[in-house]
C-alpha cells in the first residue's frame, strides 16, 4: 500500500484543516476553528450537506483492490483492512464545507490556552465503547502515549510539539505543549483516534491482527474473510448517533468490501451488478469503457460531482538515496522524458491538468516570481538554490503534444551531458561506466501505459528502464525499507493549510526513519529552513509566505515526475441511493448518502 496512504483512514481529516490563528481562546467552546469563525453556531442541529430524515437500513457492497492482512490501521506492520477507520472515534470531527474547523465528537468542549501552552477537552459522559463501558480521560491519555511509542512513525512526528497528556477530572483531559509558537498543536490532537485502554491491555497493540479491535464509532466489523471480504454493521445502539456532527450521515446498515486483484476486473463486476458504488480514477475507462445496457438505460448513474478539495501533488518521486539521482539535472532531464501533452491528449482524453505545485487549488501554490516575505525567506540560500527560481516561474516542460517534439530530449541530453552522464555504446553512463537504469515499482498495471511512452524516450537518451509490479505486501515493505527507484505518490490532497505533515514529508530527519513519509529521502538545509518557518507561522502571511517558498524550492530541485488531476469525483453508482440536495465541497460525502426505500 502506498506510503502516503497508511493512515489515511483517520488521517485524512486531520491535514484538512490547518492553519495558524492567534487562538485567543480561554474559555470552553464547542468547536475549533483555527482561521475564520466556525460556520455552525453552537446550536446547530446537523451540517448543511446532510439530510437529517435520510432512511436508516440497507445494505451496500463496495469494491477494493488488493487485499489486507490486518484490522489494526495504527502501526507500520501489515496491509490495513479498508474502511476500518470507521471504529474509532476522535475528540472533535472536521466539517466539510469548512476547511479549517472541527467540532466536538468525544470532547463536547475544548478549552485553548490564551498562550497556546494547552488544550483542555471535556469529555461526553455518553460516550461508550462498542461494549458499553464509558470513554474515560485514561483511555485518551493511554491513546496518546501507544500510537506516539508503538504506533506508525507518523504519530512521532505528529506529536513532537506534545509534551504530555494527563487526566484532570473525571471528564477532562488536559495536553501540554513544548511548541507554543505551533498554533496546529490543538487541532492535531483534537483529530487523535481513541484506543480502548481495556482493550489494549489484553491484546498486543504492536501485532498484526485480524481479530475485530474495540471500537466506539458507527460501526463494527460483522465478518472477516481475509483476502475476500470485510463486512460491517452499523451499531444499532451507537452512542453518537444523535449529534449534530453525525446527524443524516452513517445511514447504511450494512457495508461489505469485497476484494479485487484487478481495476480491470472490478469495473466489470460493477456494470454486472456484483457492487454498488465506483469512484472512476482512470480517464480511458470513464471516457470507453461504461458503454453498458445499465448505463443507458439510466440503471447505473454516471456522474462527474464537482471537487473542490486542494489536490495536492500526484507524483513519481526518485528515491533521492540512490547517488543515480542525487543531481536535480538527472531528475529534470528524466521528467522530460513524459511527453504530458500527448499522454493527455492520446491516453486520458483530454480529462486533466497537469500539476504544477504540492498544495494545487490553494494560496499555498507558487506563482510567477517570489516576492515579498517569500523572497526574504530564500535570499540567504541563494547561492545554493537555481539562479531561474529568482527570476522565472517555475513550469512544467511542454510539447506539441504529436508524441516526437525533440526539444525537451535535446534539453535533457545536455542536462545529463552536463551531470556527467555520457553516451558509451548506446547507453548513458558514468565516469565509473555505471549505465543509468530506472526501475518503476508499481503495485497496480494502470500506470504502465504511461510510463511505456516514457521508457521509449528514456531509451532515446541511453536510459534503460524497467516496470515491476508486485503485491501489496511486497510493495510496502520495498516502500518502508526504502528499495526502490521510482515509486507513484499522491501528497497532501486535501490540505487547505500546510503544516506538521510537512516535516513528515520532507524533513532531513525523517529521510533515513524506516517507514516514514519521506519517500524521496530528502535531505536539504534548504527545506528543513522553510520547514521551521512553516510550522512557527504567527499569522497567515507568514504562512502563506513559508508555503509557497516550500513549494518553490522543491518544484525547483526536481524531486518528483508531475502528474494530473481532474477537478471532479467521477462515480458510477446503481441507483439506489438517496443523496443530500446540498453536497460538501470539500469531500464526497458519501457517509450521508443512504439506501433508497
Amino acid at each position: 500500500m502506498n506510503k502516503s496512504r497508511l493512515i489515511a483512514a483517520y488521517l485524512t481529516g486531520l491535514l484538512s484543516l490547518i492553519a495558524y490563528p492567534s487562538l485567543l481562546i480561554a474559555a470552553p467552546s464547542y468547536c475549533l476553528s483555527l482561521y475564520d469563525a466556525c460556520k455552525y453556531p453552537a446550536d446547530f442541529t446537523h451540517f448543511e450537506y446532510v439530510n437529517p430524515k435520510a432512511p436508516k437500513g440497507g445494505n451496500i457492497k463496495l469494491a477494493e483492490i488488493g487485499s489486507y492482512d490486518n484490522l489494526n490501521p495504527f502501526i507500520l506492520k501489515g496491509v490495513k483492512a479498508p474502511g476500518i477507520g470507521d471504529l474509532f472515534e476522535s475528540l472533535m470531527v472536521q466539517s466539510m464545507d469548512e476547511p479549517q474547523t472541527a467540532y466536538g465528537l468525544v470532547a463536547e468542549s475544548i478549552a485553548v490556552a490564551p498562550d497556546n501552552s494547552s488544550a483542555e477537552f471535556v469529555l461526553r459522559k455518553q460516550a461508550r465503547w462498542h461494549d458499553g463501558t464509558p470513554i474515560t480521560p485514561d483511555d485518551i491519555v493511554f491513546s496518546f502515549t501507544t500510537l506516539r511509542d508503538k504506533g506508525d512513525p507518523t504519530f512521532k512526528i505528529l506529536y513532537a510539539g506534545v509534551a504530555s497528556c494527563e487526566k484532570t477530572g473525571g471528564t477532562s483531559v488536559k495536553f501540554t505543549f513544548t511548541d507554543m509558537k505551533n498554533r496546529e498543536l490543538p487541532l492535531i490532537v483534537s483529530q487523535m483516534p481513541i484506543l480502548s485502554k481495556a482493550y489494549y491491555t489484553a491484546h498486543d497493540f504492536e501485532k498484526t491482527t485480524l481479530e475485530a479491535p474495540m471500537g466506539s464509532g458507527p460501526y463494527e466489523v460483522a465478518s472477516v474473510d481475509q483476502g475476500r471480504s470485510l463486512i460491517y454493521k452499523r451499531v444499532g445502539n451507537y452512542w453518537g448517533k444523535d449529534l449534530p456532527v453525525n446527524v443524516g450521515q452513517y445511514n447504511f446498515a450494512t457495508i461489505r468490501y469485497d476484494m479485487y486483484r484487478d481495476e480491470n476486473v472490478a469495473l466489470e463486476a460493477l456494470k454486472s451488478g456484483e457492487y454498488d458504488f465506483r469512484r472512476e480514477y482512470i480517464a480511458r475507462n470513464w471516457a470507453t469503457a461504461y458503454d453498458a445496457p445499465a448505463v443507458k438505460d439510466g440503471r447505473i448513474i454516471k456522474r462527474e460531482i464537482p471537487d473542490q478539495t486542494p489536490q495536492g501533488m500526484q507524483a513519481f518521486i526518485y528515491n533521492t538515496r540512490r547517488d543515480k539521482f542525487a543531481d536535480p539535472r538527472v531528475r529534470q532531464a528524466i521528467d522530460m522524458s513524459l511527453d504530458y501533452e500527448w499522454v493527455n491528449k492520446t491516453i486520458f482524453y483530454g480529462a486533466y491538468v497537469r500539476n504544477a505545485s504540492y498544495f494545487e487549488n490553494t494560496d499555498f501554490q507558487a506563482k510567477g516570481v517570489p516576492t515579498g516575505k517569500e523572497l526574504t525567506l530564500l535570499k540567504p540560500f541563494a547561492s545554493e538554490l537555481p539562479p531561474a527560481l529568482f527570476t522565472q516561474p517555475f513550469e512544467n516542460p511542454k510539447t506539441d503534444g504529436s508524441g516526437n517534439d525533440r526539444k525537451n530530449l535535446l534539453a535533457a541530453q545536455a542536462l545529463l551531458d552536463e551531470a556527467g552522464w555520457k553516451i558509451k555504446d548506446g547507453k548513458r553512463v558514468n565516469a565509473h561506466g555505471e549505465p543509468l537504469s530506472i526501475e518503476f515499482l508499481l503495485r497496480q498495471p494502470t500506470m504502465e501505459r504511461v510510463i511505456g511512452p516514457m521508457r521509449q524516450n528514456l531509451e532515446r537518451l541511453g536510459i534503460t528502464s524497467s516496470i515491476r509490479n508486485v503485491d501489496d505486501s511486497q510493495y510496502q515493505k520495498r516502500t518502508d525499507e526504502y528499495d526502490f527507484d521510482v515509486v507513484s505518490i499522491w501528497i497532501n490532497r486535501g490540505i487547505f493549510f500546510p503544516g506538521n505533515e510537512q516535516t513528515a514529508l520532507w524533513q532531513s530527519s525523517q529521510a533515513d526513519v524506516k517507514g516514514g513519509n519521506n519517500l524521496g529521502g530528502i535531505k536539504s538545509k534548504v527545506v528543513d529552513t522553510l520547514l521551521d518557518a512553516l510550522t512557527k507561522a504567527k499569522n497567515k502571511e507568514d504562512l502563506v509566505a513559508a508555503g509557497r517558498a516550500l513549494d518553490r524550492v522543491l518544484l525547483w530541485e526536481h524531486y518528483v515526475i508531475p502528474n494530473w488531476h481532474s477537478g471532479v469525483f467521477r462515480v458510477a453508482y446503481w441507483d439506489k441511493f438517496g443523496l443530500p440536495a446540498t453536497l460538501p465541497k470539500y469531500n464526497l460525502g458519501f457517509q450521508a448518502w443512504w439506501v433508497k426505500q
